[in-house]
């Protein structure tokens, strides 16, 4: 880190001053900052045709990223008081242990957003050569909840996600930092970086724009987090396409095989598409998201203000294995919902009628000794909300009695990856984990 602090100077007066440039600008020895513009005349949208014409897919999460979407914390609401600093240190955890294996797009919302994040980070291990700063107007931090979901044409989607779990070597750290300088986003004024991408290869890749309310608009305002899709697909050169629907990122699993996980308490509120059915709403997943069967789990954790989110309950660690969140404990309220949901999860089968491996996680303790902004004695602490990047997947840590044993369960799980404990007790208090404040872009596979 010191020869990151030596060449950066103070990080936090280089990016203070990148930042504040009229064009996007690259240091190959530091972060990259733009200034998004407030409003989009240049969208390159996609039709619902075009999406029906052509196959797309979400990729699964252990495919190859091009990158990861975070958005440095900075609403006093979600985290009051100290609780704020708190969670920005674990940001800088998460950054320190995701960097050494893919870039960060890292969106901060304004010039304190930024400061706290220079003033934080400087002091950390992290490779700036991998991070790039994108100031944008944002309400709060769960990008995976309102970030663009990236589609790939189904021939390009990386199922096994090979090359990212052998990420290793300077071979592979050169492609990675030749990717990074041929990836320019667009500048402050519209025009687009020195490396724009081919229109052949945008009309490969798609970012999905869905409707964002804040959990059925518990949070307002929300307008900026219904935005970011939008905006960053116009910096980045991506085309969109809106389904006109309310989903969170956070709501949905893939396995990459055709086979998704939600639950009912989430899509199925009223609080979030009350005009569609249940038909519908399974017709706009299958077809924005390229899936071919949905199975619906009831309910979520106690706690979880976003109804129930199915990323706090059961996750894919492969495409024919699950990872689903247990309780031992009957007096538990989570027990009995987490007894159905393992239920549902042992009859069911994947898209060709194999029934899937069904691994239980054990559940960290969920009540606290205060309340939450939302006046809850519970946070919806889950092992089930990991990410998994190229090379490593971060899992979450709140629980002595567990965190060891969930660890080697996840060495077994992904022996190909580094396993990266954070502990996250202090972001939970936020009600949210890891894989809420991030959101992968999926890496275009290369033509054969």
């Amino acid at each position: 880190m010191a020869g990151n602090c030596r060449i950066l100077e103070s990080v936090s007066s280089r990016i203070s001053r990148l930042c504040m440039l009229p064009e996007a600008t690259r240091n190959p020895q530091g972060a990259a900052c733009t200034l998004q513009p407030a409003t989009s005349t240049r969208t390159n949208r996609i039709t619902t045709t075009v999406m029906t014409s052509h196959r797309y897919r979400m990729p699964p999460e252990w495919a190859t990223h091009e990158m990861t979407l975070m958005t440095w914390p900075d609403n006093r609401e979600t985290w009051p008081g100290e609780r704020l600093n708190r969670a920005e240190h674990v940001y800088a955890d998460i950054l320190e242990a995701l960097t050494p294996h893919e870039k960060v797009l890292l969106l901060v919302a304004n010039e304190d957003a930024q400061q706290a994040a220079a003033s934080i980070i400087q002091n950390r291990n992290v490779d700036w050569n991998r991070v790039r700063l994108v100031r944008m107007p944002t309400n709060d931090a769960w990008i995976r909840d309102y970030g663009p979901i990236t589609l790939l044409r189904e021939q390009y989607v990386d199922k096994a996600g090979k090359k990212a779990a052998a990420q290793t070597g300077a071979s592979e750290k050169l492609r990675d930092e030749r990717a990074l300088a041929d990836s320019h986003v667009q500048n402050a004024s519209g025009s687009r970086g020195d490396h724009a991408r081919s229109s052949e290869k945008i009309r490969d890749m798609v970012m999905c724009d869905w409707g964002y309310n804040a959990w059925g608009g518990k949070y307002p305002p929300y307008d900026d987090d219904n935005a970011v899709p939008v905006r960053l697909a116009e910096l980045l050169d991506y085309p969109v396409v809106s389904p006109g629907m309310i989903l969170e990122g956070g709501s949905i699993e893939v396995n990459g095989a055709g086979f998704l996980l939600t639950t009912e308490s989430v899509l199925l509120n009223p609080n979030r598409n009350p005009q569609m059915s249940k038909f519908q709403i399974e017709k706009n997943l299958r077809k924005y998201l390229g899936v071919d069967k949905i199975l619906w789990l009831k309910r979520g954790l106690r706690g979880d203000d976003t109804d129930g989110h199915i990323d706090d309950l059961t996750r894919f660690a492969g495409p024919q294995t699950v990872v689903t969140s247990v309780s031992d404990d009957p007096s538990d309220p989570n027990y009995e919902v987490l007894r159905e949901n393992r239920e549902i999860l042992t009859n069911s089968a994947d898209c060709k009628g194999v029934p899937f491996e069904v691994i239980e996680l054990p559940l960290p303790a969920t009540r606290i000794n205060d309340t939450t902004v939302d006046g809850s004695e519970y946070v919806p602490a889950s092992y089930a909300n990991f990410y998994i990047a190229n090379g490593c997947v971060l899992v979450p840590l709140y629980d002595k009695r567990y965190d060891d044993q969930v660890l080697k369960l996840f060495r077994r799980l992904f022996p190909d990856r580094s396993i990266k404990g954070i502990p996250c007790s202090d972001l939970v208090w936020g009600q949210g984990s890891i894989h809420c404040i991030t959101q992968q872009v999926p890496k275009l596979r290369e033509r054969r």
